[in-house]
């Protein structure tokens, strides 16, 4: 008998899928069901390894992404939407820059900014894991020119520094060391 191992990343995806087919939805907060998921990205390290996996989902009231990731160093990690749906290891490079459909500048101090791919830094637990969820620009799930989801795809890019959210163009944070394609449900 051989033992099936399946990760963090692959066991959440594993239960969306299991709960989806039986048209059910996890219960969150205060027991009211999750949204149904828009888009999802699996999360890879360098080495190509899934390490983690981010749900985006719209509702009524907003537009939100839930990332739970492991295997990174702990402490602030810059985490930004990418322009392009590739994520090449080992460098990333393929996910292209930021998102910026509406030509601002970098963080989400800058008075003149923010990019729309800019997001609050990723905040990894001595474990190495992180669990969290951040608001998002509606628009940014909603067809049209400001959509992650256009023709070319995006990507969800987490970085080795932390983000300043004031200078250009990345904030300072430094080489990109997890990605992932966001892929519409």
């Amino acid at each position: 008998m051989s033992d099936v191992r399946i990760g963090m990343g692959g066991a959440a995806l594993l239960g969306l899928l299991l709960l989806s087919g039986c048209g059910g939805r996890p219960p969150g907060p205060g027991g009211n069901p999750l949204p149904k998921p828009a888009a999802t990205a699996k999360l890879t390290d360098t080495t190509g390894k899934q390490i983690g996996l981010a749900i985006f989902a719209a509702t009524d009231t907003g537009t939100t992404v839930g990332i739970s990731i492991a295997g990174l160093p702990p402490g602030p990690h810059g985490l930004h939407l990418h322009e392009t749906g590739q994520c090449t290891p080992p460098d990333f490079a393929s996910a292209g820059g930021h998102f910026n459909p509406t030509a601002r500048h970098h963080g989400l101090e800058n008075p003149e900014g923010p990019h729309l791919g800019d997001l609050p830094n990723l905040i990894v637990q001595a474990n190495g894991s992180a669990d969290t969820t951040f608001s998002l620009d509606p628009v940014l799930l909603r067809p049209g020119p400001l959509s992650l989801l256009d023709s070319t795809g995006s990507a969800l890019v987490v970085h080795a520094e932390p983000d300043d959210q004031r200078s250009d163009p990345s904030g300072g944070s430094g080489k990109r060391i997890a990605c992932g394609t966001i892929e519409p449900n």
